[in-house]
């Protein structure tokens, strides 16, 4: 019976200090003041762990007495451990996690909404920014092909023969926009395109998309909105990089870029671009080429100058010259200029420079210059166009915090363009001298002020106001008003804002139309410029899910009203391009949705759409622009696995139908274009040593229009309208070789005339 009551004794002694060799681990955790649910805590080494609740408070009980690394993680910040110790003394722990947002995501630094740095998230202004891996998921040539995976953005070719185009932004086109590199306006007009072309991918660091306009701070072009491609610091660039991929159509694109130091305060960051595409292919069978012949190459060299005070003294330049060709497959150099064989030859040759000093003084004064040249030898058939143009642009910004609450910046710029052509563009008006050539010279200063104004930590108002002198048209206001409201755990964004913008145009910079000799181009009067007022809304919400996903919603409407819009009327006689200030008005409304999943199995989807409305009204008519759809549609699914070091990337676009250029009323073509889609695929393949090789299908669905028959280009088999005949009145008359009463056109173009290919690329980074 001892024996008995000895053993009870001895089990529950065994028990008691079974109990008392296990602990408590709880705690909160939060990102500044603001509680995070469904975060993982976890044990390293074990399968022990909790999640926060909506408080964020964490319990672990039961945890065996011992030293452990506990570590919280949750998809959209930093992950943070730390080391704790549990025994007798200390069986219970509290432990608090301050999680910093990732600098992938809402911490994003950004700078073309209000011309200075700040967080994406306290940006009043909504900005988009795309990171180069996001441009890696389906790789192209140049940033204005990448651009066909951005909600809203879309480039647009505006030629079957030579394959021009400029980049659209919530339909308005390419003269809306203004792009800039590295904050500096230095591409404009007449080499928008070619900006857009030839820059390393593996030197860019982020683009940053601004929609609406932008002339507050930018000045004339950025009705629209601006594309700005930031390039890497040669700080943070990789030492070496290389990427190189081909296509089964014979594209070839390589990139390389270097950096080196230069003694201990300057480091220099270069980057080189070649592209080649010298295959004659005509699958449509209309004897022309299906897409342009190319060769590109562009250097690029930027510097870095270390200062007292981390003061800023940089300096960058680019080179670019390329050569292009569509046309007959016949077509030789020698044909170049002539009317026996027709071919669009191109010759494009541009330089750029551009800088950015600190001056040293106490409040950050910021000096910034830029200047570019473009010189243009093209021939359309046997018209010829030549073109020259010369930007120098200075800029200087003082930034200045007035207490708590007002965050100041005033700035000067002054910009001077020149330009001249061959082209009636740059004719007299005179009617006693209508041949006098008359290269335009403007000379535009101006100023401009912005207050940031902290009204409460979650309330933020942006007030600003430009003045400019413009030599030939006179005095510009633009003023802008912008509102912040964030809830208190940033989960929750809303901004409003309002402005005006105006446009200065160049025609013959801005619309190929008007340089193939299809058409004959008539201007009514001089043209004044453009203004217009905006509106928008935006909405930006962010949630969490108890299977540690983060789901991100970003919502805006839109409402932009057009008064003296430039408009390209081809309607009114097929023979004509005639070029006038619009007698009424044009609108630019609509609404866009992008949606962003991450998860952490490493599927991520992208995704957007808008939904829109551009017109033109005149006379109480009103009219859907050309080449401007009323919806488009992009995503982006990706889906890592991580014990392979294996992505799978599949991109897509949709756009709706949109209002095409007719010539005339007996034109059989469609006046509208059909629903077309571009979808691709991408299988890549990282190693530990920086490697990457990867490879794909581009067009997955080999759309290409014109694939229900219509042709393309008008009278493709008669190209110097040789065999059209013309009535008294200049009109084309139906005959029985031309019924249709049509001439040469090659601008009924809407969507890329490339069918399906496949591609393999190698890409490296050498990390210094």
């Amino acid at each position: 019976m001892n024996r008995f009551f000895t053993c009870i004794f001895f089990l529950l002694a065994l028990s008691a200090g079974a109990q008392v060799q296990t602990g408590t681990l709880k705690g909160f955790v939060k990102s500044g003041q603001t509680p995070l649910e469904f975060v993982n805590i976890g044990i390293k080494n074990t399968a022990l762990g909790s999640s926060s609740n909506e408080q964020g408070y964490f319990e672990i009980n039961n945890l065996p007495f011992g030293t452990y690394e506990v570590l919280a993680s949750f998809i959209g910040y930093d992950k943070q451990s730390i080391v704790i110790t549990l025994n007798t003394r200390q069986s219970t722990q509290e432990l608090n996690f301050n999680l910093p947002e990732s600098s992938s995501t809402l911490g994003e630094v950004v700078i073309s909404g209000t011309m200075k740095e700040v967080s994406k998230q306290e940006s009043p202004v909504p900005i988009e920014t795309y990171s180069a891996k996001f441009f890696y998921r389906n790789p192209v040539p140049s940033i204005f092909d990448a651009l066909q995976n951005v909600n809203g953005v879309r480039p647009q070719l505006n030629c079957n023969v030579c394959n021009t185009g400029d980049i659209h932004i919530n339909g308005l086109e390419g003269p809306y926009t203004m792009v800039l590199i590295d904050g500096m306006p230095i591409v404009s007009g007449l080499s928008t395109v070619y900006g857009l072309n030839g820059i390393p991918s593996a030197l860019i660091d982020r683009v940053e998309v601004v929609k609406g306009p932008a002339s507050t701070l930018y000045g004339s072009e950025a009705v629209g909105g601006l594309i700005n491609v930031i390039t890497k610091s040669p700080s943070n660039a990789p030492l070496l990089s290389a990427d190189v991929f081909a296509t089964s159509w014979g594209e070839v694109n390589s990139d390389l870029g270097f950096k080196f130091d230069l003694g201990e305060k300057a480091q220099s960051l270069v980057g080189i671009n070649y592209f080649n595409f010298n295959q004659r292919i005509d699958n449509n069978d209309d004897n022309f080429t299906d897409i342009t012949l190319q060769s590109r190459l562009s250097l690029f060299n930027k510097w870095n100058f270390k200062r007292n005070d981390n003061r800023v003294f940089s300096l960058a330049g680019r080179y670019i010259y390329e050569d292009r060709w569509g046309g007959d497959m016949r077509w030789a150099p020698e044909y170049r200029g002539g009317d026996e064989i027709y071919g669009e030859s191109i010759f494009t040759e541009r330089w750029e420079f551009m800088s950015a000093y600190q001056l040293p003084v106490k409040d950050k004064v910021l000096l910034q210059v830029s200047a570019n040249g473009h010189d243009q030898n093209s021939v359309y058939g046997n018209t010829p166009y030549l073109g020259k143009q010369y930007i120098g642009f200075g800029q200087m910004t003082w930034n200045k915090q007035l207490g708590l609450r007002h965050d100041l910046l005033i700035g000067t710029a002054l910009r001077y363009t020149f330009y001249d052509d061959n082209t009636p563009a740059t004719a007299s008006f005179d009617t006693l001298e209508p041949q006098v050539n008359r290269p335009s010279k403007t000379l535009l200063p101006g100023l401009f002020v912005q207050d940031e104004i902290n009204l409460h930590p979650n309330h933020k108002l942006l007030l600003g106001m430009r003045y400019d002198y413009n030599s030939i048209h006179g005095s510009i206001f633009t003023p802008r008003f912008n509102y912040k409201w964030a809830s208190a755990n940033r989960l929750n964004t809303l901004r409003v804002g309002m402005g005006n913008g105006y446009r200065i145009a160049n025609v013959f910079t801005e619309d190929h139309a008007a340089l193939t000799g299809a058409r004959q181009v008539k201007f009514l009067s001089d043209l004044k410029p453009e203004t217009s007022w905006n509106a928008n809304v935006n909405f930006v919400k962010k949630f969490f899910t108890k299977t540690n996903a983060v789901i991100g919603l970003d919502a805006t409407a839109f409402y932009t009203y057009f008064n003296n819009k430039i408009f390209a009327d081809y309607d009114t006689d097929p023979n004509l391009i005639v070029y006038d200030n619009l007698d009424g008005h044009a609108i630019s409304k609509g609404i866009s949705l992008n949606v962003d999943l991450s998860f952490k199995s490493g599927f991520k989807l992208n995704a957007g759409g808008t939904l829109m409305d551009v017109s033109n009204v005149e006379q109480g008519i009103s009219a859907q622009q050309i080449l401007t759809e009323r919806f488009s549609g992009v995503w982006s699914v990706s889906y890592t696995v991580p014990k392979l070091n294996l992505t799978i990337d599949y991109t897509g676009n949709l756009y709706g139908p949109m209002r095409l250029p007719l010539l005339g009323e007996l034109d059989p073509r469609p006046e509208f274009s059909p629903w077309w889609s571009i979808q691709n695929i991408q299988v890549l393949k990282s190693f530990k040593n920086g490697l990457e090789i990867y490879g794909g299908v581009k067009n997955l669905l080999n759309w290409v229009p014109g694939k229900d028959g219509t042709f393309l280009i008008a009278r493709a088999n008669d190209p110097f309208d040789k065999q059209v005949q013309f009535g008294a009145n200049g009109q084309v008359i139906p005959t029985p070789d031309n019924p249709y009463a049509l001439t040469f056109d090659p601008t009924y173009m809407y969507a890329p005339n490339q069918g399906m290919r496949g591609f393999f690329g190698i890409r490296y980074l050498l990390k210094g």
